[in-house]
């Protein structure tokens, strides 16, 4: 019995590696063509690097803290008033999740041209607009084992809806908040097609829009290529490192609570 555990365990522990190894093998083979410093230099400047990472940081860091203010009001609201409405209206931003971009692309394309939209501040609404229901239901998860009481106290003692939603219940969904915000600013900087489709002009694109400009149809800068895509990645590998014990933490907490 003791010898079929340790067989057991031992398949489990290669497969995990075999498997490890498989998703680290591209990452690896990226590095390793860029070892070169002087591709790094040339894609620095080709790929206008510093401009490019500042329109991703303002898109990245604007739509991720309006996200996580407007959804976790949402959510707080749809938890406390529990009316047919309320349910209806979660209802309909769990439906939501299901409907891919790409069916909405083009009719909303065609709506944003008229509204004059097709511009950053038009990918920022829309970027908020889909990313808005994922994030509202893991917040509604959190946010239902969040202590009515305090409330009710703050409330006696005379504090606004604002004030109560600001001091007491954002810091008690810090944990559910911070994962929020690490799976949008993901999502948010390695997006392409959305970018492409609104900002693809010169001084207004995104890391991933001028790494794209390496690939051309009839040249394919490798060497630069791979290093704009390694100097595109560290940015959010470095995020992720500093706050990946708050993902699995919030998004367990939230399963555990609601």
């Amino acid at each position: 019995m003791q010898r079929k555990k340790i067989i057991s365990k031992t398949v489990i522990i290669l497969c995990c590696i075999i498997l490890a190894a498989f998703f680290i093998f591209p990452i690896l083979l990226l590095f390793i063509k860029t070892l070169n410093l002087d591709n790094y230099i040339s894609a620095f400047k080709e790929l206008d690097y510093l401009n490019a990472i500042k329109n991703s940081l303002i898109i990245t860091c604007t739509v991720t803290v309006a996200n996580v203010i407007c959804c976790s009001m949402a959510a707080w609201v749809l938890v406390r008033y529990k009316t047919k409405t309320s349910k209806l209206i979660f209802t309909i931003f769990s439906v939501a999740v299901l409907v891919p971009f790409q069916c909405v692309m083009l009719p909303l394309l065609a709506e944003m041209g008229k509204l004059n939209m097709i511009n950053m501040p038009g990918l920022m609404l829309v970027n908020l607009g889909f990313g808005s229901s994922m994030s509202i239901i893991l917040f509604h998860g959190f946010m239902k084992n969040v202590p009515v009481e305090l409330e009710e106290a703050a409330s006696i003692d005379g504090a606004s809806q604002p004030r109560i939603f600001f001091t007491i219940v954002l810091p008690l969904i810090k944990g559910i908040a911070v994962t929020v915000a690490i799976l949008n600013v993901m999502s948010l900087w390695n997006d392409y097609l959305l970018p492409s489709l609104t900002i693809n002009r010169s001084g207004t694109q995104t890391l991933p829009l001028r790494t794209y400009l390496f690939f051309g149809a009839y040249t394919k800068k490798w060497n630069l290529g791979s290093a704009a895509l390694v100097m595109a990645i560290i940015p959010v590998i470095i995020f992720y490192v500093l706050c990946q014990k708050h993902i699995i933490k919030g998004v367990t907490e939230g399963a555990v609570k609601g």
